[in-house]
């Protein structure tokens, strides 16, 4: 455990390169918090509506995702520079779980809507706004294959992590199959990353692990936890060998252990990839 943070829903992590930096958030406290490993420290850089999760911007700033799908980009010291105040859809709803594409796009999934689905969104550097899919159970995690062809994409109520063919020239999502269906005693597929090698690491919500994947499918690794909801991860640091997990309390420590909610670390000597940044104007 690098940071003893009674987050609700921790989630979303992300290595900032410039800064060496790690940031993350508390989904529904609206908090993005800020880990330096060279100071072993953590701060809570900005406090406002749910963020479902967020991109880092070419520029180095972060573009966060949020409640009833408005979106703005956060630099430190000012104010929030809004880019959507909302998505009529979504007004009763959030984001949850977002990827920036190798073009500076970005895939945005939500939380389903009061008697409807959730849904996926693509939304482009110009500022438009596609609906890529409109029958999910809820939308979450999601990464690309190494050759850029592919992009993972996790349904975590109907338990399957889906590839997609990827065409980075357009954005399209094409010619779905089931990568992989998670039997519901084994937890829920939530967030997940890809390493150097084209490996999948999937964090299990009610599932106490991370688990990995070959890029065949075959699960050949599970890191335990020693709290039930593992939410996400991501590589980062220097040489991007460092694991940061987040996890979630859903504000019951009591119920689900002293540790949940915290931000863990490990590193099993696996190489990961920076994440692609987005170039949202």
């Amino acid at each position: 455990v690098i940071a003893n943070v009674d987050c609700a829903t921790g989630e979303g992590p992300l290595w900032h390169p410039e800064e060496r930096c790690l940031y993350w958030v508390d989904i529904p406290n609206g908090h993005l918090y800020r880990y330096d490993p060279v100071a072993a420290a953590h701060e809570l850089v900005f406090s406002g509506p749910p963020i479902g999760g967020f991109t880092l911007q070419e520029d180095g700033s972060l573009l966060l995702f949020m409640a009833k799908g408005a979106v703005g980009v956060w630099r430190k010291g000012q104010a929030l520079e809004m880019v959507l105040d909302e998505i009529p859809a979504l007004r009763e709803t959030r984001f949850n779980d977002v990827i920036a594409d190798p073009a500076g796009r970005v895939f945005c999934g939500s939380m389903p809507r009061p008697g409807g689905p959730a849904q996926l969104y693509r939304l482009d550097p110009d500022g438009g706004l596609a609906l890529i899919l409109d029958d999910v159970g809820l939308s979450n995690g999601m990464g690309f294959t190494p050759d850029r062809r592919g992009m993972y994409y996790t349904d975590t109520r109907k338990q399957t992590i889906t590839l997609f063919d990827y065409d980075e020239a357009s954005g399209a999502l094409t010619n779905p199959r089931v990568f992989d269906e998670v039997p519901a005693d084994e937890g829920h597929p939530d967030g997940m990353t890809v390493d150097a090698a084209g490996n999948v690491w999937s964090a299990r919500w009610d599932g106490h692990c991370l688990v990995q994947y070959t890029p065949e499918g075959e699960i050949v690794r599970r890191v335990e936890f020693p709290v039930p909801k593992v939410s996400c991860v991501t590589f980062g640091g220097d040489d991007f060998t460092d694991m940061y997990v987040t996890t979630a309390s859903v504000g019951n420590r009591a119920q689900e252990g002293p540790l949940a909610g915290s931000l863990f670390h490990l590193n099993l000597g696996v190489k990961g990839v920076p994440e692609f940044r987005s170039r949202i104007a």
